[in-house]
């Protein structure tokens, strides 16, 4: 009788509850099993360098000094045919697309049913892609030129932090007149038309995190 080769996966989440759940779901299935488990980024890169998984399931906010995102980039920067999907709270359109720009290729949140993860794997392992319809339709809504540029993301993070623009010019060194201009184009490219609904918007979309 043949033996089933079981698709290796590894669970990337700081949450331990989290992480002994999904185990439980993934060693009930007689043709899964977890290789290894890790809280960081930093150990998920060393995990994956030692137990090559078939797939990574990997959450998006993670402590140290990389998160997902970065940690798939990592991997893939040596493994290009390393496997991820992505598994988390965050349901924004710019860490949808930031993950799948990583090379992620598949995105589930946690609030989904446990049967949505289990497709994910299969799928995934088969060399297809795995977007549910939810995690779709808000990626298909993400504006066109909408991407802020690395000084306009440190104007709004000090916008977030209740700065006005006076102070935001010195913390940035540049001047109040160059500020304005920041805030301006930021509040066209989110589509919105002041300052407290810029900071609702990029929360909701994911630009920034509290």
């Amino acid at each position: 009788m043949n033996q089933i080769t079981k698709m290796k996966v590894m669970v990337v989440d700081d949450h331990p509850l989290m992480r002994v759940g999904i185990t439980a779901i993934i060693n009930a299935r007689p043709d899964m099993t977890v290789v290894a488990q890790a809280e960081t980024g930093e150990e998920s890169v060393l995990l994956f360098q030692r137990h090559r998984p078939d797939v990574t399931l990997m959450d998006l906010r993670l402590p140290g000094k990389i998160g997902g995102v970065e940690a798939i980039t990592a991997v893939r920067s040596s493994y290009s045919d390393a496997r991820f999907i992505v598994v988390t709270t965050y349901e924004g359109d710019v860490d949808i697309h930031r993950a799948l720009e990583a090379g992620a290729q598949g995105y589930v949140i946690k609030g989904m049913p446990y049967q949505v993860l289990v497709e994910a794997l299969q799928k995934v392992h088969a060399g297809r892609r795995f977007v549910p319809p939810p995690v779709a339709r808000t990626l298909a809504s993400r504006m066109p030129d909408s991407d802020l540029s690395t000084r306009e993301m440190e104007v709004l993070q000090l916008l977030m932090s209740g700065k006005k623009n006076k102070d935001i010019a010195n913390l940035l060194g540049i001047t109040e007149a160059t500020v304005k201009c920041h805030v301006s184009a930021i509040l066209m490219r989110l589509n919105v038309s002041d300052r407290t609904e810029a900071v609702v918007t990029a929360l909701r979309r994911g630009l920034v995190h509290l």
